[in-house]
């Protein structure tokens, strides 16, 4: 089995290599860059964590984190809970009020077939006396 060398693979990561961006007409050499691995490395690595940051920072620092589930404010997620309420409670009394109506013109029309009338008696208790 072959022995690790951590000098050995530093030095190929230290080697230099020459990259040579050449015109394809003229074979004029347009730029040139000498580069290692390691350098190489150090800088995609580089471009990745910047990457990754300002992805962060953007998401972090905008309105965009509104989008992320979960993520919200909670401030706004407890008034939507409220305004969701109002709404039903809206929207049943807007049901009522409809059917009331409904009703009330039903009556005015002569059309008592379809309203139901409340059978239940009222048990109205009778005023005490109060004798001077």
């Amino acid at each position: 089995m072959a022995k690790f060398d951590a000098n050995f693979s530093l030095k190929r990561l230290q080697n230099r290599y020459r990259l040579v961006v050449m015109n394809d007409d003229t074979y004029e050499e347009v730029v040139t860059f000498k580069l290692s691995r390691l350098s190489v490395y150090i800088v995609l690595s580089t471009i990745f964590v910047l990457l990754t940051g300002l992805t962060v920072a953007l998401i972090v620092f905008t309105p965009l984190k509104l989008y992320i589930p979960g993520y919200g404010d909670v401030n706004n997620t407890k008034e939507l809970r409220e305004l969701k309420v109002r709404t039903d409670s809206l929207e049943q009394e807007a049901r009522y009020k409809n059917l009331y109506l409904e009703n009330v013109r039903n009556i005015l029309q002569g059309n008592n077939k379809d309203i139901k009338e409340d059978t239940t008696m009222l048990k109205i208790p009778k005023t005490e006396k109060i004798d001077d």
